[in-house]
């Protein structure tokens, strides 16, 4: 992935569009705009701007996993024994089940989300990894923050071009 390159600062309407488009993937150019205060022919070059820069990757679906029945979501950190790194991450790779995983420092090489239907399913997931890895396993509760963003605007100087 490309840093983004500096020279145009990110304005206060970027922000606003950021924010909102992070809320709403969905919402049309012509709301957006009225919601910022430009035209919808602005809006639309400002977020073509913020994704040919990089800024904005993507645009997608929040889905709901347990409104597809997978009514439990796990945190799995997993520590490849020595010689087993790239074995262990095709092995995540592999299973559709994990939807988040993040190679981390520390003692752990990755740390993984997955999703179940019930914690019967966890043992028949997780045993094939362990002649190749240790894993430690947590239970989400719930997620009073997700998908946050930081301050766009709280550094000086901070530039896209």
């Amino acid at each position: 992935m490309k840093t983004p390159k500096i020279s145009k600062a990110i304005d206060e309407i970027d922000e606003q569009i950021l924010l909102r488009l992070s809320n709403d993937g969905r919402i049309s150019m012509s709301d957006l705009a009225s919601q910022v205060g430009l035209s919808a022919p602005s809006v639309t070059e400002r977020v073509r701007h913020l994704q040919q820069h990089g800024i904005i990757r993507s645009i997608s679906a929040d889905i709901d996993w347990k409104a597809l029945g997978y009514v439990l979501e796990a945190i799995v950190r997993i520590k490849p024994r020595p010689g087993e790194l790239h074995k262990v991450e095709a092995m995540i790779d592999a299973q559709p089940r994990f939807t988040h995983c993040d190679k981390v420092t520390g003692e752990d090489c990755f740390v993984t989300r997955l999703v179940i239907r019930d914690i019967g399913e966890l043992d028949p997931l997780l045993d094939p990894f362990h002649d190749r890895a240790e894993t430690n396993t947590a239970i989400v509760k719930s997620s009073p923050l997700s998908g946050r963003l930081p301050p766009l605007l709280e550094e000086k100087g901070f530039t896209v071009k």
